[in-house]
């Protein structure tokens, strides 16, 4: 019997974020496979195997979810935000790529989610109102002079700009020589937004310009979001607006 394995996107933390398609497959699923705090926000119930572990075993993690379907379990690998979005989509289809030729004609679906950066947009206004791009700043699967360049072309190309994965303690200086490079190249009223743990409980979203902006406001629970030249803040009594204009002048 062919299995199924979907790879599957929990969306930004808040349960009510999670897609009727998700949550359908979840209900189906006799094993789910992802980092140990994506699995346990899957409410356990009688008939579900988990399968945890480290967040550095991406591989391995797709090889036996990969396994466990071709055996014939209804496999659900779990992210956080989009699967397909510096996540465990690529990572499933690199093992498939690279793994035993049964692999290849398993009933394989991804099921989107809200990742990080639109959840954060969304929380701030419009800020990804017009053209941009996602950067991841982890050099854990790249080298940080790839990811200055990719960085510094973005704000050549005037991009609005999300940054995945900032700051963590093993990487403390990332986002710190981001910010410097952003320093030369941008004018200090560049909008910034910190957007931490949106819809959750400990959500925390600042707007600062530029020239107020330090690397501790970010950590790894953060996505960044830089404004492009056009980006704009409407203050009001509460929180402000932050939009980025449909056109360009």
């Amino acid at each position: 019997m062919i299995g199924r394995l979907a790879i599957a996107g929990l969306g930004p933390g808040d349960a009510a974020l999670i897609t009727p398609e998700v949550t359908q497959a979840l209900a189906e699923a006799t094993d789910i496979v992802g980092y140990i705090p994506y699995v346990r926000r899957v409410p356990d119930r009688p008939g579900l195997n988990r399968h945890e572990t480290d967040n550095r075993e991406e591989l391995d993690r797709a090889r036996h979810a990969l396994a466990l379907a071709a055996d014939g379990r209804r496999v659900v690998v779990v992210s956080s935000g989009d699967p397909g979005v510096f996540a465990m989509a690529a990572a499933v289809f690199e093992a498939v790529e690279k793994g035993p030729a049964v692999w290849r004609d398993l009933d394989i679906h991804v099921l989107p989610g809200i990742t990080a950066m639109l959840a954060a947009a969304a929380r701030a206004g419009a800020p990804l109102g017009h053209d941009f791009c996602a950067i991841n700043l982890s050099d854990n699967l790249k080298p940080w002079a790839l990811i200055e360049t990719r960085l510094r072309l973005a704000v050549e190309a005037d991009f609005a700009i999300a940054l995945y994965n900032p700051r963590s303690t093993a990487r403390p200086e990332g986002f710190g020589l981001a910010l410097a490079l952003l320093r030369t190249t941008c004018a200090p009223s560049r909008v910034i937004i910190f957007a931490r743990a949106v819809s959750t409980p400990e959500e925390r979203l600042r707007v600062v310009r530029l020239a107020d902006a330090a690397p501790d406001m970010a950590d790894m629970q953060t996505v960044v979001l830089i404004g492009s030249s056009a980006t704009r803040i409407i203050d009001r009594s509460g929180a402000p607006f932050v939009y980025t204009p449909r056109s360009a002048p």
